[in-house]
Formats: C-alpha cells, sequence, structure tokens
C-alpha cells in the first residue's frame, strides 16, 4: 500500500500537479520494474485528470500454466469487464519448461480512473490482488494480437461433437471445466465467510472422470448433466436448502419429522452433495436403481450405491450415479425433450421449472463450445499454431 501510494504521488508531483487519491488499494501492488515516463496532467472542470504519456497502465489479474483454464478465466473476467468499460487481453510467453499465460486488465487512459475500476474489480472479488504496471503502447497492441490470435483459436466451428471424443481427452477438458466453475462460484469470489472451497485439481480430476463415466453408462447428454452440476452448487460438495420440508403421510427412519397433523408429518427435506438431490427424490430414485436392468457391475467399484440405502449418510460417489439414473428417468420419462428433463430435475415431474432450464441451457451450450474447440485442437496449444495469426498489411 505504501509503495502504491508512494509511486502515484511521485509520478503526479513530476507532472506538477497534486492530486487526491481517494480508492482502497490494500491488494494492489505497482510493478515499478515495468518502463514508464512521467505522466501529463490536464486541468478539466472536475478537477485535474492525469494520464500516461507514452505509456498504458495495465492489471494483472492472473497466470496460468494451463492454456484452457487460461481461456475459461480469460473469458469469463471479460463478459464483466467489459460492462465496466475494462479490456481485458490474454497473453502468452514461451518459457523453457512450456508456454505461460497471463491475463491484463486495460482501463481508462485517465490514471485514477483506471484505478477506480480495477479496485473496483477486486473488490467484486472477479480478480485478486491485480499487480498494476506500465506498458509502452506496441506491447499493449501485442496484447490485443495475442488475444485475438487465442480468440480465432477458439472461435472455430468444429463440427464435432462431445460424444466423437475420446473418454480420456474428453475427462481431461471435462476436469478443467469442472475446476473452473468451481472457482468462480459467486461465494468463492465475493470470498464470503462460510463460502465453500474450491475443489483441487486431484478432485475435479475424480469428479470430471465420474461425470463422463455415468454420461456414458446412461446414454445422457454430456453438456447438459454438466450443466445441472454447475447450475446446483458448481460441483461443490455442500448441504443445501437447508430448511426445505415436505409433508409426506409417516415418517421412515432417518427422517427429521418437524410437525405432526391430520395431513401426516412434515419433515426435513434437505437437499445434499454435488447435484443437491433431496432426501425424499433419493428415496425414489435409490427404487429405480434397484429396480433397473443395467449391469452396474460395468461402473468403478465406488460408483456403484449400496443396496440399503440411509438418507442421512451417502457417500458422495455414488450421488453422481443417482444423478445420472434421476436424470435419464426424466428424459424417458418426457420422450427424451431435454428441456423438460432438465426443468424437471429441479421442479419436479408435474412442474418443470423452465427458469432453471433455461439457466442450465446456457452453461451447457458454453460448455459444449469451449469443450468441442479445445477437443479440435487436439492437445496442442493454440498460442503456437502461427497460420491462425492474420497477415501483415
Amino acid at each position: 500500500m505504501k509503495v502504491v501510494a508512494f509511486s502515484i504521488c511521485a509520478l503526479a508531483l513530476t507532472a506538477g500537479m497534486a492530486t487526491h487519491f481517494h480508492l482502497s488499494l490494500a491488494r494492489m501492488s505497482l510493478d515499478l520494474s515495468a518502463p514508464r515516463s512521467a505522466p501529463e496532467a490536464e486541468a478539466i472542470s472536475s478537477g485535474v485528470r492525469v494520464s500516461s504519456f507514452q505509456t498504458r497502465l495495465v492489471a494483472q489479474a492472473g497466470e496460468f500454466d494451463d492454456e484452457l483454464l487460461a481461456y475459461l478465466a480469460f473469458e469469463y473476467v471479460r463478459g464483466v469487464t467489459s460492462r465496466r468499460g475494462v479490456e481485458t487481453l490474454l497473453t502468452y510467453e514461451r518459457r523453457p519448461d512450456g508456454l505461460i499465460y497471463r491475463m491484463y486488465l486495460h482501463g481508462s487512459q485517465d490514471i485514477p480512473t483506471a484505478y477506480d475500476q480495477f479496485a473496483g474489480l477486486e473488490s467484486a472479488g472477479i480478480v485478486a490482488a491485480p499487480r498494476v504496471r506500465f506498458v509502452d503502447p506496441r506491447v499493449l497492441h501485442a496484447y490485443r494480437q495475442q488475444s485475438q490470435w487465442l480468440d480465432e483459436a477458439y472461435d472455430w466451428t468444429s463440427g464435432r461433437s462431445l460424444t466423437q471424443v475420446p473418454r480420456r481427452r474428453l475427462g481431461s477438458f471435462v476436469q478443467r471445466w469442472v475446476k473452473f466453475k468451481s472457482s468462480t462460484d459467486p461465494r468463492v469470489r465475493r470470498r464470503l465467510q462460510d463460502a465453500p472451497i474450491p475443489l483441487s485439481k486431484i478432485e475435479a480430476n475424480s469428479l470430471s472422470a465420474d461425470i463422463v463415466t455415468i454420461a456414458e453408462f446412461f446414454d445422457l447428454p454430456l453438456e447438459f448433466f454438466l450443466g445441472i452440476g454447475a447450475m446446483e452448487n458448481n460441483f461443490m460438495d455442500v448441504t443445501g436448502d437447508l430448511e426445505h420440508s415436505v409433508w409426506k403421510r409417516r415418517a421412515q427412519r432417518g427422517d427429521i419429522v418437524l410437525k405432526r397433523g391430520k395431513r401426516g408429518v412434515l419433515i426435513l427435506n434437505q437437499a445434499q452433495g454435488v447435484w443437491q438431490i433431496t432426501q425424499e427424490t433419493l428415496r425414489y430414485v435409490h427404487k429405480l436403481y434397484l429396480e433397473d436392468k443395467r449391469d452396474y457391475s460395468q461402473l468403478p467399484a465406488h460408483l456403484i450405491p449400496p443396496r440399503k440405502l440411509d438418507v442421512r449418510d451417502v457417500p458422495s460417489q455414488p450421488l453422481t450415479t443417482y444423478a445420472g439414473l434421476l436424470f435419464r428417468d426424466l428424459l424417458d420419462h418426457f420422450d427424451g425433450d431435454i428441456a423438460l428433463a432438465v426443468g424437471a430435475y429441479n421442479g419436479g415431474r408435474r412442474n418443470p421449472n423452465k427458469v432453471y432450464e433455461s439457466r442450465v441451457r446456457i452453461a451447457a451450450e458454453y460448455a459444449r463450445r469451449v469443450l468441442e474447440r479445445a477437443a479440435v485442437l487436439n492437445g496442442a496449444p493454440a498460442a503456437e499454431m502461427t497460420f491462425l495469426r492474420p497477415r501483415r498489411g
């Protein structure tokens, strides 16, 4: 904080103007090693505007060693910053040990306004501890070119569906999608006190392998299965709907009775796990499992549900199997209508939730678009595909 305040004030004094900075920059830092020159100042009706002279102010907002994760984060941040007048750029650099990707923010040419923009993005949880620096305009132009090349690579129309991608490669792409979604969960971004913990690479890898396996076993549209997971809890294993309750004729083993009346008993019907399956739905889908004629021995042992259900203690892995079976049952009930099946996953067969379905569809279409295009690249970094670069002139 002291370095930032001192550096900015020194620059303002160099220009012969005194400037007041009112924003909170507790976590921001200024890269003093970056080449820069003194800013110029001009008087305006509302005060003094300070802008850089022959340099541009940018903030490094992320660094990655994985191209797909970098591009996912880039698209996510760009969708937010564009509404705030901030340009988001994704760059890459070749190192002896491989490519490194950096995400930069470029705001207003007016320095105080740019700092306000960066601080606002940080306080909103969109970026964490951006590192501010000055760069030559030619460097900024190079950043824009690199962003354009990556955009072109991931904007290809592949004509290839996810079902054509080998399971091993597909699992790798899904793993990064799942990890990305958990890390951009609103509760995580805002650093709330009770925010769930984003998935580690190992957890994301295990869950993504299970998702791909179950989608294949039940012949599910993978992108919509991913959309449901993203919509429910961004793939994090936490309890939801803590106060959700339902009336039933009589209590069963494991029920927490809230009230008794002429209608029967009111029980707590919490949802649990990545897939947010309620206690009563879990009983229903477990019955489906016991009656199902599919050969569950084809599944890995950790995905096979137990023959006896304890609704208060269900391992997290079989919940993915239950979610897949429930989705398959809904697809069969609605004769393959994905919209109705997805809506019923949340609202029930009698009242499919159209709003829920539309949000799942957005996540599903985004997942399909990015994953299919990543698959076309076949593991090769787009940053090294020089034929994508526009010709000079």
